[in-house]
């Protein structure tokens, strides 16, 4: 089948290989589709790369798109513009300028000759590009132009340019019925296009409205400025600000209704360069749920939560930034514990949505003296079960926050970090100490929005994952990507759900942070203790089909390789190989050519001389392998060479090995394999080995296994330090390969004796 503009093929084959327009004539088997708009979608080339070959090959000027004038609307019709996809640019006395992505569409020159009785200049630029510049030009033109018959602009315009005074209008221009109209309309329609937010913007010559649909800004109008300024005014009337302040920021409230629906209404307002920013935030109770069912988490993740929700005391937080569904993810949980045997109490700035029966609900006034910090002081003294911290602010509210979960209530709370551990930082940071801090803490949720892909136009992926997170996709997985319908405002994705990183606490995690461990510590012992990352989370959902791989790019980070931090991801639990569970993995095809604990081709090379000389020795195999053969050795070490040289050289002496790369894991491993003999290297990342040594000497069940501890220590204090914790024995780097099997040998033998 042809595509709709067969026409490029002869000048685009010499620069897209011919695999790939193959795939692409077949995909459009079933409908007609356009090779410009499939080989942008595919990521084979750019606009920019189409546009410069059609001009090299022809010879035609490229549009500036910057330079089309407003006026030219008045001359050419919205639906002749539409159908043949040309954008009109620039009009004169015996000249049209229109930007087309089709030179050779006869059609279409001769309809504008028609329409405008000029001659027709056309100038080259993409597809998409024309569209948007089309919505930008047109769109919700008809309607405003409408509501606005009745207002004259001439005089106005002139003003703008000259006086400051021009970027407010008096209360009687803000009440004229065009005004009011158009802000119910816009209001109307931005609530029934379920925006969360709107945007309107002055500009240069007019005002713009945006709307934020799922998580993305989408321009819906553009508003001349004669009607902009009193749209402002009219907004800034209904929620209560002052009209005539229009250099300081201001914060108001509305309610209105739509269709007999109760809608609440948070604006904002914002001096800028050409007038007053404003912002409304929708808060429409009828169309949020408030329910963990409903936040999209798969049935673990609830349970986790749900888990939280059933301490008696303690603080529990959720973090993330602005925007990210945290207000949201409380109300469901306090909906949750909310019953009439619960004394529950918020504190917010502002009160979003209205929880009704048996919640009581405090806003702050700073004004009056009500802050975060004096209101929760007095809501102590009310006798509350659970106590709802809208944000945790300052380090006053911190302290009395985590006072009252010490001491019997359970705390609900925000605060604004990227991720989960550090949280606990966050709140060091601000003054608490960290004693405290793991003792009231309960556990942390992170949580960011991805968009729902639209169930009716959702289509399979016909390109290849992007190479940086390619590893994370078993090639047997079905993936899906947006296409647009009416359904989904033609945007791919509709409606939005949680993806979460849920840090609860342990013992383990406890110590840590009363000891003020850092955060990739305190982020290694949390993935230990079962944390998935916001990326593991979103990557999940990816691959059940949920959303794409686009939408996941654009709301996580992709972990570093061959390490992943307090953001990173766990891809065992996805049924993708992963070598432990501190931290450190290899990518998908390394995972299933290696066997765990073998060290990734990627990882920077270690200078082994310095710590062990096994390579120039030349050793046979060791004669005394029979009396060794089956003994089992731990092998901890964060130095993944040395280890696999170590590992190697006892193997061969017959010894069963078994590996970890820091204090924790090799607490975990003694506890799995029970090993006979363990080599502890003392500089070990988060618990090192000091501590570890400790552990074992302390526990019943593991303290008589005997210890060699490696170090480049080779000093005396360190020596006697390490005998006064229960090593075995010492060995100091570098050492010969014989050493190290001699000492193993020596140490087994006088347990043996013993």
């Amino acid at each position: 089948m042809q595509f709709l503009d067969e026409w490029l093929v002869p000048t685009l084959e010499t620069v897209v290989p011919k695999e790939a327009m193959t795939a692409i004539r077949e995909a459009a088997e079933a409908t007609p589709t356009s090779l410009w708009e499939q080989l942008v979608q595919r990521r084979i080339l750019t606009d920019d790369q189409v546009l410069a070959a059609i001009s090299t090959r022809f010879r035609l000027p490229l549009a500036d798109l910057t330079m089309m004038e407003m006026k030219v609307r008045e001359s050419v019709p919205e639906g002749v513009a539409r159908k043949h996809n040309v954008l009109p640019l620039r009009i004169t006395d015996s000249t049209l300028d229109a930007a087309t992505a089709n030179p050779f569409d006869i059609d279409a020159e001769k309809m504008l000759a028609f329409a405008t009785g000029r001659e027709v200049r056309l100038l080259l630029s993409s597809p998409t590009r024309i569209r948007e510049r089309l919505e930008e030009l047109y769109r919700g033109e008809n309607l405003v132009s409408k509501l606005l018959g009745g207002l004259d602009t001439g005089a106005d315009v002139q003003q703008i340019e000259d006086t400051q005074e021009d970027v407010g209008a008096s209360a009687d221009e803000a009440s004229q019925k065009p005004i009011v109209r158009l802000v119910d309309m816009m209001l109307a329609d931005g609530v029934t296009s379920r925006a969360s937010d709107i945007h309107i913007e002055p500009i240069e010559g007019g005002v713009t409205v945006r709307y934020r649909i799922d998580g993305v800004l989408r321009q819906v109008m553009t508003v001349p400025r004669a009607a902009g300024i009193p749209l402002i005014s009219r907004i800034k009337i209904m929620s209560g600000m002052d009209i005539a302040d229009r250099l300081r920021p201001q914060d108001g409230r509305a309610r209105i209704a739509i269709n007999n629906d109760k809608v609440d209404l948070r604006v904002s307002t914002l001096p800028a360069t050409y007038g007053e920013k404003v912002v409304i935030r929708i808060l429409n109770q009828k169309s949020t749920i408030l329910s963990l069912q409903t936040l999209g988490l798969f049935p673990e993740e609830r349970a986790q939560v749900e888990r939280l929700l059933a301490f008696k005391e303690g603080i529990i937080l959720v973090t993330g930034p602005t925007g990210s569904g945290k207000t949201t993810t409380l109300y469901s949980a306090l909906r949750m514990i909310q019953s009439e045997g619960v004394n529950i109490v918020t504190i917010e700035d502002p009160v979003e949505f209205r929880l009704g029966k048996h919640i009581v609900q405090v806003q702050i006034n700073e004004k009056a003296g009500l802050t975060f910090s004096t209101a929760l002081r007095s809501i102590l003294r009310q006798d509350p079960d659970v106590v709802l911290v809208g944000e945790i602010r300052d380090g006053e509210t911190a302290q009395i926050a985590v006072q009252a979960s010490l001491t019997g209530h359970l705390v609900l709370s925000t605060l604004h970090t990227n991720d989960a551990p550090n949280s606990v930082t966050r709140l060091v940071d601000m003054g608490m100490q960290a004693y405290k801090i793991g003792a009231a803490l309960r556990g942390v949720v992170a949580q960011r929005l991805m968009r729902r892909l639209c169930l009716s136009c959702r289509v399979l992926q016909k390109g290849p994952v992007p190479e940086p997170v390619r590893s994370y996709f078993p090639a047997e997985r079905t993936l899906y990507e947006p296409k647009g319908c009416p359904d989904c405002t033609m945007t791919g994705y509709k409606g939005r759900f949680s993806i979460v990183e849920i840090l609860t606490m342990s013992p383990e995690l406890e110590r840590l942070i009363g000891q003020g461990a850092t955060v990739d510590m305190i982020a290694t012992a949390a993935r230990h203790n079962g944390m998935k990352s916001l990326f593991e989370s979103g990557l999940r959902h990816v691959i059940e089909g949920d959303s794409s791989v686009d939408e996941l790019l654009r709301v996580t980070d992709i972990p570093m390789e061959g390490r992943f931090g307090a953001s990173g991801a766990r891809p065992g639990a996805l049924g993708i190989p992963s070598l432990y569970p501190t931290g450190v993995f290899p990518t998908i095809a390394q995972a299933t050519a290696a066997p765990a604990g073998t060290p990734t081709p990627g990882a920077p090379p270690v200078d082994l001389t310095t710590a062990f000389e096994l390579l120039d020795e030349g050793l046979p195999p060791a004669a005394g392998v029979e009396h060794t053969r089956g003994v089992s050795v731990l092998l901890v070490d964060d130095e993944d060479q040395l280890r696999r040289v170590m590992k190697d050289l006892l193997e061969r002496d017959g010894y069963v090995v078994h590996e970890a790369r820091d204090g924790i894991q090799a607490l975990d491993q003694v506890d799995r394999v029970a090993p006979d003999i363990i080599v502890l290297d003392l500089n070990l990342p988060g618990l090192d080995g000091y501590a570890v040594l400790a552990q074992l000497r302390s526990r019943p069940t593991t303290q008589g296994i005997p210890v060699i501890v490696l170090t480049a220590k080779g000093d005396e204090d360190n020596e006697v330090r390490v005998f006064e914790l229960g090593a075995d024995d010492f060995l100091t780097k570098p050492f010969r390969a014989r050493a190290l099997s001699a000492r193993l040998d020596a140490v087994l033998s006088r347990r043996r004796a013993g």
